[in-house]
């Protein structure tokens, strides 16, 4: 099959099928992260109600599981009332094989929209699902609660930092479970993927026609966020010239599709995120000051897990509880040397990193408790500790992807993974620092 020939150098798993009669016990098995799903299975259908149906069956057996629906009969309407069910994204037929590619490898990282848990019909996770939710007892994250508390009942726009892995998204799915939008739609967009020719149309839509691969009317990101909260991450690596285009959506509440010519009104919660510290943010010649005024209405910094480190055992044992139940496999209490090695680490990764660590253990570990040896890729603690005065952040990153490359022989997707990144987030790592 074609499209499998395409994602296979992309994905560790790529199974096709037919019908979608398989999906319950595919889905079920905890083994895939996305969903490519046709709309239409019988002869001559066109509707899309198949696809729509089969998209809520999905998501009543993992509400978090990232579905891209498909179709040669692709509207705006069809799309809006996917996405709103939960979908992460729409794909018409015929595809670009990079645009297909580009979206299903973004889908985790959207996370469709999630509704509140009175509307679990349509598909959604409730709000304060355990398996994403800020987990600690320190300081810090009592400040960034605390924070979120007192910013989610408004409608202010709200900045998060911190560095790749500290939870940004976390923080605001939050701020959008608990605000009067909690029912409505939360939308994410990874712009560090979107490439600049494609920002108008992956953000604010596109009419058939209007350019060479425009088939069919694409509703954009912020049409279908329209009544929710529309999260925007990786905000700081978007170029100046793009950064006017997003600021003139946001003062005007609207948008105009590539290829219209009428403006349509949107009605979105704005929580943006990047990697960039405050000072970086504030340079005129890296983004515009005009729009920073316009999304850090609040503005929310969460600290590396290095800084916080007395809760590191609340987030080991609770990512033990969530893939103890994903692989079907007993709970494992971390032993106390295994314990002394997590939290002598630096964690240039932070939690995400963290968190692949503990997966990791918890499918290769083969005793009753898990051991130092059990956390392959955490260096031992000697090795990790450091004096941050005499060594910046830029240092310990390109360090910690020069290690793990190393580690893996090259192989970026493992590496990627060890380190809490997406294989595209290391590529222009990579490319940075020139590795």
């Amino acid at each position: 099959m074609a499209v499998r020939l395409l994602l296979k150098p992309h994905f560790a798993i790529v199974r096709t099928e037919s019908t979608p009669t398989r999906l319950p016990e595919l889905v079920a098995s905890g083994l895939y992260d996305v969903v490519l799903l046709d709309m239409n299975f019988a002869i001559g259908a066109e509707s899309g109600s198949e696809g729509l149906s089969w998209l809520s069956k999905v998501l009543e057996l993992q509400p978090r599981m990232a579905v891209v629906l498909i179709t040669a009969h692709g509207d705006v309407e069809i799309a809006v009332e996917a996405m709103k069910r939960g979908a992460a994204d729409f794909i018409v037929k015929p595809w670009d094989n990079a645009r297909l590619v580009a979206t299903l490898k973004g889908a985790p990282a959207i996370r469709q929209a999630r509704l509140s848990a009175g509307k679990a019909e349509r598909g959604a996770a409730p709000a304060g699902d355990a398996n994403h939710k800020l987990v600690g007892s320190s300081a810090p994250i009592k400040r960034i609660l605390d924070l979120v508390r007192r910013a989610a009942p408004t409608d202010a726009n709200v900045l998060v930092l911190g560095e790749n892995g500290t939870g940004k998204e976390l923080v605001a799915r939050a701020i959008h479970d608990q605000s009067a939008r909690a029912g409505e739609v939360f939308l994410s967009v990874d712009l560090g993927s979107v490439a600049a020719s494609l920002f108008e149309s992956e953000l604010f839509g596109h009419k058939r026609g209007s350019f060479t691969d425009a088939r069919e009317d694409r509703v954009g990101r912020f049409q279908a966020a329209s009544g929710g909260t529309l999260f925007l991450d990786e905000i700081g690596n978007l170029p100046v010239a793009l950064q006017a285009k997003l600021l003139t959506a946001i003062e005007r509440r609207e948008v105009t599709p590539v290829g219209a010519n009428r403006p349509v009104p949107v009605d979105v919660r704005l929580v943006c995120a990047t990697n960039l510290t405050a000072g970086q943010m504030a340079d005129p010649k890296v983004f515009r000051p005009d729009l920073l005024y316009r999304i850090n209405t609040v503005e929310i910094a969460l600290p590396p897990l290095r800084d916080r480190r007395e809760d590191i055992l609340a987030l080991a044992e609770h990512f033990v509880a969530i893939y103890a139940a994903k692989y079907n496999m007993p709970l494992k209490r971390i032993r106390a040397d295994a314990l002394a090695r997590l939290t002598g680490h630096a964690w240039p990764g932070n939690v995400r990193a963290l968190r692949h660590a503990v997966e990791r253990a918890i499918i290769l570990s083969e005793g009753t408790e898990l051991t130092p040896d059990d956390f392959l890729m955490v260096e031992a603690p000697a090795e990790a500790e450091h004096d941050d005065r005499s060594v910046n952040l830029t240092d310990l990153e390109k360090r910690a992807i020069e290690r793990a490359l190393q580690r893996h022989a090259g192989n970026v997707s493992h590496a990627a993974g060890e380190l809490g990144l997406t294989r595209g987030s290391l590529y222009r790592r990579m490319e940075k620092y020139g590795l």
